[in-house]
């Protein structure tokens, strides 16, 4: 009953669901592209496909280790990757260009989804993280396909919000067919929220099976380079709105006593390059922007508004800040930076990767603030002591490798669940 009331409420959303779409196509175009397979009118297929939906961009990096690991262990299983969001869509095709195919995933609508089913027929499902949807798993469920949440997270406040649907959550969560969760302690939030026990499996994050490719270092040695290689820089990756003002902020602080200070700056969505360009020359700074020429040694601002570059921009670093954790949004993943030996820093809201970032923090990689001024303080301790910012990445990186062996044993997971019939 509780899951019909909810399709009926999404149903009626429905309108604000499609104006909020419209809405978005108007800053990022893609959204208005391919709008059908959002509700599961998707050519047939008979190859019975290993689904794997991951929402967006973080999602699809996280898992194209284990997707990496399919092609190579399994050349003949055809993998489908789901996504939401336009940014995810590209990423999926910049990593797998041929042997992946890619389509929107579907609404949580029952007819949608039961479309959806009927022409991919997909022998398993492997959901990335977080992104669990009701009617998504009780479909697959009374179609007998397995389901398998991989690297799965949950942090404190999402269990809270899930506990307070617990009629939608305690089905949903008992219809999984295992849970591979990255530590302990969010395995126990699953449990507490009804997974069956027997259910669950720890392996850790398989965030940290980082290869770091070495044509991202070269590219990294030929930008620095450009700007100048001797110049100091920070890199401050996957920002949102609020924070790309305190950086500038930040940047014209520091300046004051490391004038050359270059800040590479890349916004988390695309469709926002276009106003973090217009603040930092509404500021009088000298901005460049990746797609559109070369740094020179008068470049202030460097903004990163090419998609799949990130890596080779940390590479850049001298100190990496992590965004999405100076407001409320969570933090993003602190490993890529410190899986190149980075000296990280981040702000307090970090509850999207609170085990990684306390541990990583424990290790000696990380820093973390909880105002502008402590932010400004730490930034200059580690820019203008290089042996310093050596000890904290040579930590980071350390952290990194000894974590390292999750991607072995989640793929020994979904062999034995997603992969019994390879007929």
């Amino acid at each position: 009953m509780a899951r019909w009331f909810y399709s009926l409420v999404w149903y009626l959303a429905l309108p604000l669901v499609l104006l909020r779409l419209k809405r978005r196509a108007r800053q990022a175009p893609a959204y208005g592209e391919r709008v059908a397979e959002r509700f599961g009118d998707v050519s047939a297929r008979d190859d019975r496909p290993l689904w794997i939906h991951a929402v967006s961009v973080g999602e699809t990096v996280a898992i194209a280790p284990l997707v990496t690991l399919l092609l190579e262990r399994e050349p003949d299983l055809p993998i489908l990757i789901t996504t939401m969001t336009p940014t995810g869509a590209e990423r999926v095709r910049s990593l797998f260009p041929e042997r992946v195919q890619h389509l929107y995933c579907p609404y949580d609508l029952p007819h949608a989804l039961a479309r959806f089913l009927k022409r991919i027929k997909p022998r398993a499902l492997i959901v990335v993280e977080t992104e669990l949807w009701p009617n998504m798993v009780a479909a697959c469920k009374r179609r007998k396909v397995p389901v398998l949440l991989a690297n799965a997270r949950l942090s404190a406040r999402s269990a809270k919000g899930y506990a307070k649907f617990s009629a939608l959550t305690r089905p949903m969560l008992n219809n999984l067919s295992l849970v591979v969760a990255q530590n302990q302690t969010d395995g126990a939030r699953f449990v507490s929220l009804g997974l069956p026990n027997q259910n669950l499996v720890v392996t850790g994050s398989v965030k940290f099976d980082i290869s770091v490719p070495d044509q991202a270092r070269i590219d990294a040695e030929v930008l620095k380079r450009q700007w100048g290689s001797e110049r100091p820089v920070l890199v401050a990756g996957s920002t949102h709105d609020g924070e790309e003002t305190k950086l500038l902020d930040l940047l014209s602080q520091l300046q004051k006593k490391i004038p050359d200070l270059l800040l590479v700056l890349v916004p988390r969505h695309p469709e926002r390059f276009e106003a973090v360009n217009q603040l930092a020359k509404e500021r009088g700074m000298n901005v460049c922007r990746r797609s559109e020429s070369q740094p020179t040694a008068d470049t202030q601002v460097y903004l990163g508004d090419t998609m799949g570059d990130l890596l080779m921009l940390y590479a850049t670093a001298d100190l990496a800040f992590v965004g999405g954790s100076l407001i409320e949004r969570g933090g993003h993943n602190p490993l890529e930076p410190a899986a190149l030996a980075k000296p990280v820093i981040m702000g307090e809201h970090v509850f999207n990767f609170a085990v990684i970032c306390e541990a990583l923090a424990q290790a000696g990689g990380l820093l973390q603030v909880d105002s502008d001024a402590a932010l400004e303080q730490q930034c200059l301790s580690v820019l203008k002591d290089p042996q310093k910012a050596a000890q904290l990445g040579s930590a980071a990186a350390a952290f990194v490798q000894e974590n390292q062996g999750a991607l072995e044993r989640l793929y020994q997971q979904v062999e034995s669940v997603c992969l019994k019939d390879r007929s």
